[in-house]
């Protein structure tokens, strides 16, 4: 963990100490000592968090040692902050250099002689006291050995997963079962491969347990032991002198004419299966492998077999969550009912981890029972965690999974600590932060959003964070981790300096912390431990209720070295202007706030990467803005219902944003600008070729040629929305080079027609039409995307019917029918459709397949009443969409099927 602190400083000092040896001669071989001394340091500490994650002891002298050096490495980086923030607008003067060097290179220099002390006693201690070490026990074997009696909720897999062992194809099947740590994936194997069923059909069998730390010989040699006493047959001679190669062929010989099923338990590394397939027969003889796994991206690798089974374990039930919990607490009696509201909230924070639940439970069963004893023990969980001996298995097995991690993802999952217990992160705030935080890796040619985009799917892969919701085109739109194991990384993150959570019951806390999370309330307590604080980088706010109170007990200037400022969602009336001191500031979020207007001073902030201003009533940008050229997202739009409540017809507000926007080239999303400013805003638009997001607001029918020219230059634009001023004319023929990666296009304004450039998005996942007033039917241009999920339609057209396809379905003569033919939209899953009072059923939704959702506004009772389940009129039509909704308007639900 201690590495992490140290690598962090070296990915900030060594640009600039090249830099600095690039610009002043003289300094090269200073330079070079400090880069030798950090990798020699760097090294010594990967060794030591290695040994930590293997349970090995580390004496007291290397643990103070580290202790401090994580210190010094956070002195080092405060020391590199504050010298680029001195010389950001002043030339460099050798003698202020040389200073600055001489500075850091006695802050190692100092360390130097604890680092070989240190070793030397580390080295001595493990020669002469190894035998004094704790044996460190897998806590997962336990679960090989669990009693049925004591198992609740795996009815339903456990019959599933023998359906596919005893039934199914004679050829090689592979299942893989996964889920995250704690979960029950051994448990659940294990019951069912002592099955009567299982036992019976597969005479010739094997357990392994792989982990972590596998040697491929030694899998094979147990896969071979284990499969001859299966079948009672004495192990060949001379199998431990044999190499890889001879095991390999001494396995498919024996397995080639045998039924067998083998369990894999516990497999981590992807390498691992691509491996063992090529070992064990397909031998068209009904055989079976399953493996368990933390990791999707390993689960879902069988793939590649043409026979495969993916059982993606969930949580128990609240129900069964329950009756586990009472197992254990109360050995199987009712729960009194003084402890039923504790109860309950202990069963929530468990989140249907068997593990969890069973050792919690276990941990209870030993206390009196009463309340107040229970709630002290729910208070103190985290602590608990760490102290208490009957909740080590759920430490020590939930931190493996972060002990596996690579030292480039340690941060980025430590940082979701800093959102409260429970809370449903938004990825793409998440992303913008990991960024902003100096966390994530550039590449080249790679965005780092993407590359931010591609840690959080490993963080998922490997079980370690949950997913909440997902959009439309398919990604990750909020995520949370789960309550224990956010507990488990929140002491880490606090030991390591790291971070630190303030809430209204912090009263004690001295330390120090490099980022502050400000929770449920504000108090004196908090605002002084936070002054305390002066190199603190990052500050977010969560449930607050007295920011005011907070910023006036804290002046920006003496926090000169934040990076990141997050207030969504506080009750915030004003920013201070010195919020122009923060040189270092990269994330800024006053989204939610009530903060009416920038400061001036915000042009100061050469450093800002992300400004979200999302729902506030800040409605014009400062001119100082178009100096932030390292802007990468800039994001204003606010939607709101119209006075008539019509949810499809929102009005939406940008922000106004004077000329020199042009200049800022990193520009990734810019949503909503206010396209009042005419024609040399719109040009200056054209610039910007990274934009994956643009939305605009307001725009004029004569400078639509110009809009098209700009979005012609964007070619990596992911999502587009434009609304014409005053519900006016959008003139958008002339684009003529779309962006071929679009997925999402919104267009509220009229159409003569639709542009001739949309059928060639064959991306497009999501499209809405909003007054469009076509005097055509889009049907005809719509019905072509291959890859449609969603369509949105309001007031689109001016005819009597829509029609989706290629041969008639309805032939029905009403105004304004939404006829649908056979093979129209393929892939559509949700339809959102304003009806007219004459409207009729639309018959042709029977052909949508994939519909899983759809929405109708404005509906009569007579439309809605006929397509209820005990009405032969037309439930039909919909019988198949698992979700319909009638809405009389956006605030009322007339009726959910």
């Amino acid at each position: 963990m201690a590495e992490i602190a140290v690598t962090e400083v070296i990915n900030r000092l060594l640009p600039l100490l090249t830099e600095e040896a690039r610009l002043l001669r003289g300094v090269h071989t200073e330079v070079e000592d400090i880069k030798r001394e950090l990798s020699y340091i760097q090294a010594f500490l990967k060794d030591a968090d290695a040994k930590a994650e293997k349970g090995d002891t580390i004496s007291h002298g290397p643990k103070t040692w580290v202790q401090e050096l994580r210190e010094a490495a956070y002195s080092i980086e405060d020391l590199v902050d504050e010298y680029i923030h001195h010389f950001a607008n002043r030339p460099r003067r050798r003698g202020v250099i040389f200073d600055f060097l001489s500075k850091v290179s006695c802050l190692i220099a100092k360390l130097n002689p604890r680092h070989e002390i240190a070793s030397k006693v580390e080295d001595l201690k493990l020669k002469v006291q190894v035998t004094n070490n704790v044996p460190w026990h897998d806590p997962g074997v336990i679960s090989l050995f669990i009693e049925e009696a004591e198992i609740v909720g795996i009815e339903f897999p456990k019959g599933e997963l023998i359906n596919w062992l005893v039934e199914g194809a004679a050829e090689r099947t592979v299942i893989s079962v996964v889920g995250m740590g704690g979960l029950g994936k051994t448990t659940l194997a294990k019951k069912v491969y002592d099955n009567k069923k299982v036992v019976e059909r597969f005479v010739c069998r094997a357990w392994i347990t792989v982990s972590q730390s596998f040697k491929m010989e030694m899998v094979l040699h147990n896969m071979i032991k284990k499969f001859y006493e299966a079948m009672k047959e004495p192990i060949p001679e001379g199998m431990d002198a044999m190499n890889e190669i001879s095991l390999i062929e001494l396995l498919k010989k024996y397995l080639e004419d045998k039924r067998y099923a083998i369990v894999f338990d516990d497999v981590w590394r992807l390498d691992f299966w691509r491996f063992i397939k090529y070992v064990l027969p397909e031998n068209r003889r009904g055989s079976r492998v399953v493996i368990t796994t933390r990791n999707v991206e390993v689960g879902c690798a069988i793939r590649e077999s043409r026979f495969h089974h993916v059982h993606n374990l969930q949580p128990l039930p609240p129900e069964s969550s329950w009756e586990l919990f009472c197992k254990k607490a109360f050995q199987g009696s009712c729960c009194p009912s003084e402890l039923e509201k504790i109860s309950n909230d202990i069963v929530k924070r468990c989140a249907g981890l068997p593990l969890a639940i069973v050792a919690i439970g276990g941990a209870l069963s030993t206390k009196q029972k009463n309340e107040l004893e229970w709630q002290k023990f729910n208070d103190s969980l985290g602590s608990q965690l760490e102290t208490n001996p009957h909740l080590e298995s759920i430490t020590k097995i939930l931190s493996l999974s972060y002990n596996d991690l690579p030292h480039f993802l340690k941060p980025c999952f430590l940082y979701c600590a800093i959102f409260p217990e429970d809370y449903s992160i938004n990825c793409a705030k998440l992303i913008r932060l990991w960024v902003a935080e100096g966390f994530v890796k550039g590449e080249k040619g790679v965005p780092l959003e993407q590359r931010a985009e591609e840690y959080l799917n490993e963080l998922i892969h490997r079980s370690l964070v949950q997913l909440s919701e997902v959009d439309d085109v398919g990604r990750i739109r909020r995520c949370k981790v789960h309550d224990l194991m956010r507990e488990i990384i929140l002491k880490k993150a606090e030991e390591l300096s790291f971070c630190h959570v303030l809430g209204d019951e912090d009263s004690s806390f001295n330390g120090k912390f490099r980022r502050g999370s400000v929770q449920k309330g504000t108090n004196t307590i908090a605002v002084d431990t936070i002054n305390r604080n002066a190199q603190i980088r990052s500050l977010l706010l969560f449930d607050i209720d007295a920011v005011p109170m907070l910023l006036t007990g804290i002046s920006f200037t003496n926090f000169k070295l934040l990076k990141v400022v997050d207030f969504e969602d506080a009750p915030l009336y004003s920013i201070p202007e010195d919020l122009g001191n923060l040189f270092h500031l990269m994330y800024l979020s006053l989204r939610g706030t009530k903060v009416k207007m920038l400061p001036k001073s915000i042009g100061k902030l050469q450093n800002l990467q992300t400004l979200d201003l999302k729902h506030s009533p800040v409605d014009a940008l400062p001119v100082e803005i178009k100096k932030l050229k390292k802007l990468r997202h800039i994001l204003a739009n606010s939607y709101h219902v119209n006075p008539e409540g019509r949810f499809l017809t929102p009005i939406a507000r940008g922000v106004q944003i004077g000329e020199g926007i042009g200049s800022m080239l990193d520009l990734q999303k810019l949503c909503h600008v206010e396209a009042n400013n005419g024609r040399g805003l719109i040009e200056e638009l054209g610039k910007l070729r990274q934009l994956r997001k643009l939305g605009i607001i307001n725009l004029m029918e004569e400078d639509g040629p110009n809009m098209c020219a700009s979005i012609s230059n964007m070619k990596y634009l992911e999502s587009l929305v434009i609304f014409s001023k005053d519900d006016g004319i959008l003139n958008l023929q002339t684009i003529s080079d779309p962006p071929r990666y679009l997925r999402r296009l919104g267009l509220q304004g009229g159409l003569s027609r639709l542009p001739d450039w949309l059928p060639e998005l064959r991306s497009l996942v999501r499209v809405f039409l909003i007054n469009s007033r076509l005097s055509y039917d889009p049907m005809e241009v719509l019905q072509a995307l291959p890859n449609l999920l969603y369509l949105g339609l309001s007031n689109a057209y001016d005819g009597e019917c829509f029609c989706f396809a290629e041969s008639w379905v309805s032939e029905t003569e009403s105004i304004m029918a939404l006829k649908i033919r056979e093979g129209g939209l393929p892939v559509l899953e949700s339809l959102a459709v304003e009806t007219s009072p004459q409207m009729e059923v639309p018959s042709g939704i029977r052909l949508l397949k994939n519909l899983t959702r759809i929405d109708f506004w404005y509906v009569p009772r007579e439309f809605t009443s006929s397509m209820r389940p005990q009405d032969d009129q037309n439930y039909h039509i919909v019988e198949h969409v698992p979700n319909v909704f009638f809405h009389a308007d956006c605030r009322k639900i007339l009726r959910r099927r």
